[in-house]
């Protein structure tokens, strides 16, 4: 580990702090698990007999952390890097009383784990929305939503401001807001170097003005997660204690975690010399009820639902899906929640929705590069299966020999599609995205 010195200030104040102290020093000194989450949409035999991480389903500690970028079953959507602690919003989401097929939010979402673990939650029931303000951000976030497979997203670039117009929609939100970064210092040592005590005060008034923009659309009788990964009472208890009073929100005990109740019994911590993670804050707050919005639904003119054609039937199962053409265009929604679909994409800027499953052209439809990396059932497209090499190669946009007939294929890795190619005869054209590309190799 790279050894740079905690800012005298953060000690300081740590050790004066007695639900902190001296262990919790020692403890950003230690070296990080590496923890990743599986994608149980896309099912393989990698990492089988790992540690199971008892708070997350699906979660596993490894026992040396590889180059994720090397594996192309990383770049699949197969599994996603993610410190445990922040994992335990799963536990958290299985104890809440939700509706069967919930509303649910990711507001700061880039680059992708929360929302991903949120879609195995969700397991193809009800709707995400996954939203990031920054756009480069909010573009590493559509890739790793694209990766892990389902559809039943939609990826919005949008500033929290502007979720006033989705005026009581959500079920549930997840507000895991920018933060100082404490709990941070044990994983991402050059993250010391960036604090400051004026950073925490900046970032707490952030946080407040963040969950004050997002209120008003969780539906009354909803549950907000409150979330940061940094240690100090200013951003943790004393903003949730206040947001609470100002708006009357309830907070949720949650039973039977192994976190640490906070210091003014309003949430909980996962710290690293107690749960060897990463240091993470979480509150659960439930708003009061009251009257259920009536939403006026709205969709946008050009956003055309079209029939199902012979050529798209015989290579997707239509069950429970619907298609709309934008600008010749083909996406594919679940129809029991288009509406809500349509609704987010008329009143946020959108960057992904449902499946984009590929482009009308003259000489038939091109297909998207979503596609292949969906979870929906696809009929009959042939496959190639890629060794390792090979698999690397496609994911750089290098050269490689592959030998097959004329046609679309998916290709494969382990049996799990990375892409699509047009396999011309003496060559063929890769349907990889240019800026997934792999630089590094």
């Amino acid at each position: 580990m790279k050894e740079i010195a905690l800012k005298t200030a953060f000690v300081e104040r740590v050790k004066k702090d007695p639900f902190l102290g001296e262990e919790l020093l020692t403890s950003l000194d230690t070296a990080s698990p590496t923890t990743v989450r599986l994608n149980p949409f896309k099912k393989t035999e990698l990492f089988a007999n790992e540690e199971k991480i008892p708070w997350c389903k699906n979660a596993i500690k490894l026992v040396e952390r590889p180059q994720f970028t090397l594996d192309p079953l990383f770049h699949a959507g197969c599994y996603y890097p993610q410190e445990s602690g922040s994992m335990i919003l799963d536990s958290v989401l299985r104890s809440l009383p939700l509706p069967e097929n919930p509303i649910c939010l990711d507001l700061c979402a880039a680059p992708g784990g929360k929302s991903t673990l949120l879609l195995s939650f969700l397991e193809g029931r009800g709707l995400l929305v996954s939203n990031e303000v920054i756009h480069s951000r909010a573009q590493i976030l559509k890739e790793n939503v694209t990766k892990w497979g389902p559809n039943n997203t939609v990826v919005t670039n949008a500033d929290p401001s502007e979720f006033d117009r989705l005026d009581g929609f959500f079920d549930c939100m997840v507000v895991d807001a920018p933060c100082s970064g404490e709990g941070m210092f044990r994983k991402l040592p050059d993250s010391r170097t960036e604090w400051s005590e004026d950073n925490v005060h900046l970032c707490a008034a952030r946080q407040t003005r963040i969950l004050h923009d997002v209120w008003p659309s969780l539906r009354a009788g909803g549950y907000l997660i409150y979330s940061t990964c940094t240690l100090n009472e200013m951003e943790n208890e004393t903003n949730v204690q206040n947001f609470c009073q100002e708006t009357g929100a309830e907070i949720i005990t949650v039973p039977d975690l192994p976190a640490k109740s906070d210091r003014k019994g309003l949430g909980y911590y996962c710290l690293p010399n107690h749960m060897n993670t990463e240091g993470f804050y979480f509150a659960v707050l439930k708003k009061p009820d009251g009257i259920v919005r009536n939403i006026k639904w709205k969709t946008k003119k050009d956003f055309k639902p079209i029939k199902w054609t012979e050529e798209i039937e015989e290579v997707i199962d239509l069950n429970g899906q619907s298609l709309y053409d934008w600008n010749g265009k083909l996406f594919v929604l679940p129809t029991e929640f288009e509406k809500e679909m349509l609704h987010v994409q008329a009143h946020l800027r959108t960057l992904k929705i449902g499946l984009e499953l590929g482009e009308q052209m003259k000489k038939g439809l091109q297909f998207s590069h979503e596609w292949p990396l969906s979870c929906l059932n696809k009929k009959t497209f042939p496959r190639i299966e890629l060794n390792l090499e090979q698999a690397r190669s496609y994911l750089r946009l290098a050269p490689f020999t592959l030998e097959a007939e004329k046609g679309i294929y998916q290709v494969c890795y382990n049996q799990i599609p990375l892409g699509f190619i047009k396999h011309l005869g003496n060559r063929f054209n890769s349907g990889y995205p240019k800026e997934w590309r792999i630089r590094n190799l």
